[in-house]
């Protein structure tokens, strides 16, 4: 059964959302307001291949967002994933079907990005690796200590970023909007972020200038393909997978350490990925995640977690009333937080979420419910 409809007083709480539909340009790409729908893995995709149905589930959506951000799809190097039915960035058909998943957005005037992912040791966590690929992590091993294999050596890094910069170039060649590098929730770029994963003593372990090197290597390899417009977001986190209390960063400084490498090499926006987007990231401040590297940084973010649905992501706790009420959320944005506003549970359910909010018709918008997953398209 589907959960009862949205009230007014729930959702908005006195508040003015017309701010979050102002239009922003990301590198000079004009979106038309302040909603980004985030990437969820839907494994939709049989053979890697994005069909029509993967071309009619964005666009629904994008005529109602400023901005797409794809499911992660794997880059072209043979330890990037495993599974079949995600989305691969290579290949003829795969990218064929990009395509027309582009030109289905642009036709009703949304703006896309793909997001680009490798899982490195975290796709042992979740599926039994591909029997001709190993897997591929900073120091071989997991969060847990877990060893998964061998370290990486500097020729297969090197492999990896020419991977990531491939994918960049057929995304620009396919007519992407830009590029999201998937940084964030324990995968690849994240281990290298993460000491617990990264136990190397070379040019990547050890300092945060040194751990951040890769995603930085990454990023400037993207840029060379892509040219110096087009939006290249980066997405990051504190949390993993299986690991919610892990923190890349226990300080501003350390936070400002990580980033700043990324925006040297050509970030245009950063995506700070949390569960709940009201939190703070360090103690003694209020300031949340996506404030933090908007302050440090000085570049766009996205705030992301929870946000309009009636239950936090992964689990309730204390303060996640605030997750049906936007009354924080429009606070947070007020005081320059963040500049964008990311969207993931919400849209899976009610493609026209965001416009049935500016409208004020809550009544018509669907809420979110677990147990529809199978159904949502």
């Amino acid at each position: 059964m589907a959960a009862s409809p949205l009230s007014s007083e729930r959702l908005l709480d006195g508040t003015d959302a017309a701010p979050l539909f102002t239009p922003f340009s990301l590198s000079g790409v004009e979106l038309a307001n302040r909603f980004v729908m985030a990437p969820m893995t839907r494994q939709f995709s049989p053979d890697g291949v994005p069909g029509e149905d993967v071309a009619g589930y964005y666009a629904r959506r994008a005529a109602h967002v400023g901005l797409i951000v794809t499911e992660g799809t794997y880059v072209d190097h043979p330890s990037a994933g495993t599974s079949d039915r995600v989305p691969r960035f290579y290949g003829e058909q795969p990218l064929a079907g990009w395509r027309r998943v582009v030109d289905a957005v642009h036709a009703v005037g949304g703006r896309i990005v793909p997001q680009l992912w490798h899982l490195g040791a975290g796709r042992a966590a979740g599926a039994p690796p591909h029997p001709e690929a190993a897997v591929f992590s900073p120091s071989g091993r997991r969060g847990d200590g877990t060893v998964v294999g061998d370290e990486a050596s500097t020729k297969e890094i090197d492999e990896v970023i020419a991977s990531f910069a491939r994918a960049a170039a057929d995304a620009r060649r396919a007519g992407f909007d830009g590029v999201e590098l998937h940084g964030a929730h324990g995968y690849l770029l994240d281990q290298f972020f993460w000491l617990e994963t990264n136990r190397r003593a070379d040019g990547y372990g050890g300092s945060l200038a040194n751990r951040a090197r890769l995603g930085a290597e990454v990023v400037a390899a993207v840029r060379g393909e892509v040219g110096p417009d087009l939006p290249v977001i980066y997405r990051f986190s504190q949390w993993k997978g299986g690991d919610y209390d892990a923190r890349i960063a226990e300080t501003p400084d350390e936070l400002e350490a990580l980033l700043t490498p990324l925006v040297d090499a050509g970030v245009t926006a950063l995506h700070a990925s949390t569960r709940r987007y009201w939190r703070p990231a360090f103690d003694g401040s209020p300031r949340t995640l996506a404030g933090w590297a908007r302050n440090l940084t000085g570049l766009p973010t996205i705030a992301i977690g929870s946000i309009g649905v009636p239950t936090a992501f992964r689990g309730d706790d204390e303060g996640a009333a605030a997750t049906l009420s936007l009354a924080p959320l429009l606070d947070l944005f007020n005081r320059g937080e963040f500049d964008l506003v990311g969207l993931g549970r919400a849209l899976l359910s009610e493609p026209a979420w965001t416009t049935k909010l500016r409208d004020r018709r809550l009544s018509e918008i669907r809420p979110y419910d677990q147990a529809d997953n199978s159904r949502l398209t």
